[in-house]
């Protein structure tokens, strides 16, 4: 049987959007107390299901993520290419998906196309036809135009047509760039998706005393002090409560103005923040500091050793970088060592390694080598480099690492870069190492 939370949330998922509710009113409706409503009716707004508006009120909305990330749509894709909508104007708003290039006849090319799908082709009107009928739009380049039948047709799937004056690899190329953005944003992982939800974790009102804490469930977490609407003010730890009569007020005791994190910040940035400070959980709130949860240490570096990096149109400047690393077998003093042969993307105007391509050069085989001593979630804090000579295009450049202090949550190594056995640059490296206590 559901819980009366669940009840809650039940209703409210069901309702009109639009329409208007509140503490009182589901309160007294599904017969709970307003504590239990208020409590769902956060939760509802957590997950996207209601909004509240400053002099309106509490509304029904239609469930938005909690970590929203623009899509690519069509109508997006026609300022990035610069193209005109010759029909199917009711579906710019569709989200792409995926592209085909129309290089193949439509009996070969229709198991490629798929919802949601654009079909890059030039004056082919089949193929437009075939894309058309199987549920993807159509983009013709090369400034050709198309007949009318297939302008009809665009209107009637509401499915658009565009047209460009670039030819087909220039806008495969950049279609190819904005999915790949739009893949690399869904990959950072953010409070949203790990945190504790208030519906799990135990407050305690402002103007409650230190008996009525001292007889709550030990927490272990801070417990947040919430106002009755629902506000964080103070966390209470058992430290603070020690002997002090059990009439005291916690709000003379608590802990304020806190530390907190917000849903949409990124779990690395997070797990920093309570390793620098010694923290082991932080209340999440939103931008009212209204209390929607608890973050802990241990959801955080848990989630860091999780990630997968499985991107699958294109990597990040770093991932590319840390690709082209190969690792090789030093002579002391050197603990570790790793090659790197400069490619075309590498450089700068002048035909030379850029100078942050071999900072993030640096800093990969800085984290790397750390990976491979058994440091899993490394934070590069700073990157002191000074330069001696260019390095050139298709030079083999070797990094050599060498510790100088190694602790628990950190780590500064002496780095030396060498371009075909010459000395180009040296830099020393200073980490912070995100682990569990």
């Amino acid at each position: 049987m559901a819980t009366k939370h669940e009840q809650i949330l039940d209703y409210i998922a069901n309702l009109a959007v639009g329409k208007k509710i509140s503490v009182r009113s589901i309160a007294k409706h599904l017969k709970v107390s307003e504590g239990t409503a208020y409590r769902a009716i956060k939760e509802a707004e957590n997950t996207g299901f209601v909004s509240t508006i400053a002099r309106v009120g509490t509304i029904r909305i239609e469930q938005k993520p909690l970590n929203p990330i623009e899509s690519v749509t069509f109508k997006t894709l026609v300022d990035l290419i610069d193209a005109k909508v010759l029909g199917g104007q009711a579906g710019m708003d569709k989200k792409l998906d995926k592209f085909v290039i129309g290089a193949m006849t439509p009996a070969a090319m229709r198991p490629y196309i798929t919802r949601n799908s654009l079909l890059i082709v030039g004056n082919r009107e089949d193929a437009q036809r075939l894309a058309l009928e199987d549920g993807a739009a159509v983009l013709i380049t090369g400034g050709f135009e198309t007949s009318s039948a297939i302008i009809a047709l665009a209107d009637d799937q509401q499915l658009p047509v565009l047209q460009t004056a670039y030819d087909t690899f220039t806008v495969a190329t950049m279609i190819n760039r904005a999915l790949s953005d739009q893949a690399i944003k869904q990959d950072i992982l953010t409070v949203a998706a790990i945190y504790t939800p208030l519906s799990q974790i135990e407050t305690i009102g402002v103007e409650a005393t230190v008996g009525d804490y001292l007889a709550m469930t030990d927490p272990h977490y801070p417990l947040p002090v919430v106002t009755r609407n629902g506000r964080l003010v103070g966390l209470m730890r058992p430290a603070l409560a020690a002997g002090k009569k059990p009439t005291v007020p916690i709000e003379r005791l608590m802990q304020k103005d806190p530390q907190t994190v917000k849903p949409y910040l990124s779990v690395t940035t997070v797990g920093h923040t309570m390793q620098d400070n010694g923290m082991n959980a932080m209340p999440v709130v939103d931008d009212s500091w209204n209390l929607l949860g608890i973050v802990t240490r241990n959801a955080v570096f848990s989630s860091l050793t999780g990630i997968a990096h499985s991107r699958e149109l294109t990597n990040t400047i770093a991932d590319q970088v840390s690709a082209q690393l190969t690792a090789i077998t030093p002579q002391k003093p050197y603990g570790g060592g790793f090659e790197l042969k400069t490619v075309p993307a590498m450089t700068n105007t002048l035909g030379t390694m850029s100078f942050g391509v071999l900072a993030e050069a640096i800093n990969s085989c800085t984290t790397r080598y750390l990976h491979d001593t058994g440091r899993r979630n490394v934070l590069v804090e700073g990157v002191n480099l000074t330069t001696f000579r260019p390095v050139q295009l298709e030079s083999i450049v070797t990094v050599l690492l060498r510790v100088l202090e190694l602790t628990r949550h950190d780590a500064t190594l002496d780095v030396d870069v060498l371009s075909d056995g010459v000395q180009v640059a040296k830099a020393v490296v200073t980490c912070q190492l995100l682990e569990r206590n």
